[in-house]
């Protein structure tokens, strides 16, 4: 039965009303007359805590967006996921990404086969070749130890571990150093192998069919350059493989036993806890691994367990709906303050848009509403050096996630008190902006005219009233990193819940990969001008002719 259009449930045009008013209300004004507000609006859950009281929100605001989720049936949806019905229905799968973080004690029985103990094998084999690599054991073909890492794949087998890997960056081994190719542009791959000696630098290829085009590309000009070197006896030593296609791993000379398999029921995206994460278990050692799936099992336990009024995805999801789908925001800045996050927005854009970012429902019929907005974002003081300017005063209202931890990695002293000021003020000033007597008081305190204060005073105006949500956590572990990834990972699943959509295909990559086929031949051979338009035609017509020269 097809369920009922979004703008149809009850709740939504409840929210629409409740819209009309809360759309004019000043967060001064909320703060100042609920002073137990951040006890209201904040939860805490496998060791973060979500503040979100400084958005435009109140008691009953959050009681209809809860009840518009259980209208949409999140409640089930959730455990249609987590007991492994194939709720990914353009592709006919699961999405049980949470099973590669369930303990070994747990079962998922699914068509009638537990998946657990396979999954744990994968995990057994990643730990003991993780073991050999970190302990020295593993050798080079002549006999020295490993001391580069090289990771290729792209989307979800580059973002997720080059991301995590960056973000334990105190966790890693001291003689390993981790690199991460993903474009097909060569100056990718050629910046990292200018850099590492190919006695000592082991190659992990990341493809699950081992035919993704820009990995293999990758893949195939590391071979010749290791080559170029050594012999192809050597390659096992250097090359391991993370796929599924045995014939085509062999062929590319790796040894099958260093073939590390996942399943068609983990997509790319979701994918750093399954063999992908190999580069981060060989950084951090398998014990931190362990703590990082820890950590997001700890997340999924609360999202699958907790009432909503109390679940922080659903929160966090349900008030990017508000957001969404009332305000009409169409994008939300992601600010950690925390350097070894860095990579933390990038790998978000990749998580929400890719699974959001859809104009169908699930069946195939255009939806009426807004769905996932752009994400994006950097490390928070780079970012108010930066595009902090817009957000404070820009004619777009943009929400901003803050994350931090409480507890520095270092010991460099007085850091970290700077950096959390900065994290905790800049949150404050969305919300309280500046008003005109405010800015006057302070231009008369510099002893300016009237006159000068007069002209300055637009421009010094900070209208406030900015939405944002503050994520603290203890410190930057990786358990504490697992939790995090695992949090955003299911706000997407409510919101797409909420919209109606598949958040678990990516038809969007396919075209543009697609047409691209169809050029590459005409760049080195003969043009086909009837096959494609002015622009297309000329862009061709100009490479070719530099590609000549």
């Amino acid at each position: 039965m097809r369920e009922i259009n979004l703008t149809d449930a009850a709740a939504f045009h409840a929210l629409s009303s409740h819209y009309a008013e809360a759309k004019n209300w000043q967060m001064r004004t909320l703060f100042s007359g609920q002073p137990d507000r951040f006890d209201r609006f904040s939860t805490e859950a496998a060791g973060l805590l979500l503040d979100y009281s400084k958005n435009r929100l109140n008691d009953t605001t959050m009681q209809l967006l809860f009840q518009l989720a259980r209208e949409r049936g999140l409640e089930q949806k959730r455990d249609a996921m987590f007991s492994g019905e194939r709720i990914n229905v353009t592709e006919h799968r699961s999405a049980l990404h949470t099973a590669l973080r369930m303990p070994r004690s747990a079962t998922l029985v699914v068509d009638g086969q537990d998946v657990l103990p396979e999954v744990h094998a994968v995990l057994d084999h990643m730990q003991a070749f993780t073991e050999r690599v970190r302990s020295g054991a593993w050798l080079g073909a002549t006999g020295r130890a490993i001391t580069d890492i090289v990771n290729i794949g792209i989307g979800g087998s580059d973002l997720g571990p080059a991301m995590a890997c960056r973000a334990l960056r105190p966790f890693t081994h001291p003689r390993l150093t981790m690199h991460f190719v993903s474009n097909v542009d060569g100056h990718d791959l050629d910046a990292v192998l200018s850099k590492v000696n190919p006695a000592t630098t082991l190659f992990i290829i990341a493809s699950k069919t081992f035919t993704t085009r820009e990995t293999m590309m990758n893949a195939q000009s590391a071979r010749e350059w290791f080559l170029s070197r050594h012999v192809a006896a050597d390659l096992p030593k250097h090359f391991v493989a993370v796929s599924t296609n045995v014939e085509a791993v062999r062929e590319f000379g790796i040894d099958p036993d260093n073939m590390f398999p996942f399943w068609d029921w983990v997509g790319g995206r979701y994918s750093i806890w399954s063999a992908i994460g190999l580069p981060l278990a060989l950084a951090i050692g398998f014990d931190a691994f362990s703590e990082f799936l820890g950590g997001a099992h700890a997340m999924d336990q609360h999202f699958r367990t907790a009432p909503l009024e109390r679940n922080m995805p659903v929160i966090m999801g349900m008030i990017g709906v508000w957001y969404r789908n009332f305000f009409g925001t169409t994008s939300l800045s992601i600010a950690p303050y925390h350097q070894d996050l860095n990579r933390f927005p990038a790998y978000l854009q990749q998580l929400e848009m890719e699974s959001n970012g859809k104009r169908v429902a699930a069946d195939g019929v255009t939806l009426s509403v807004q769905t996932c907005p752009v994400v994006w974002g950097d490390v928070g003081t780079n970012g108010q050096h930066a595009y902090f300017q817009l957000l404070h005063l820009g004619t777009d209202i943009i929400p901003v996630d803050f994350i931090a931890a409480l507890k520095p990695m270092h010991d460099l002293s007085g850091h970290h008190t700077v950096l959390l000021a900065n994290c905790f003020a800049q949150s404050e000033a969305f919300m309280r902006g500046k008003n005109t007597e405010e800015v006057r008081a302070d231009l008369r305190a510099q002893h300016l005219s009237d006159k000068e204060i007069e002209a300055l005073r637009p421009h010094k105006i900070f209208p406030g009233n900015r939405p944002s949500n503050t994520i603290l956590m203890d410190e930057l572990a990786p358990a504490t990193l697992g939790a995090l990834i695992a949090l955003y990972e299911h706000k997407v699943f409510v919101q797409g819940a909420i919209w109606g959509i598949n958040s678990f295909d990516q038809w969007g990559v396919e075209l543009g990969k697609v047409l691209a086929k169809n050029i590459e031949p005409e760049l080195t051979g003969t043009p086909r001008p009837d096959a494609h338009d002015s622009s297309t035609n000329a862009l061709i017509a100009r490479a070719k002719a530099a590609l000549s020269e």
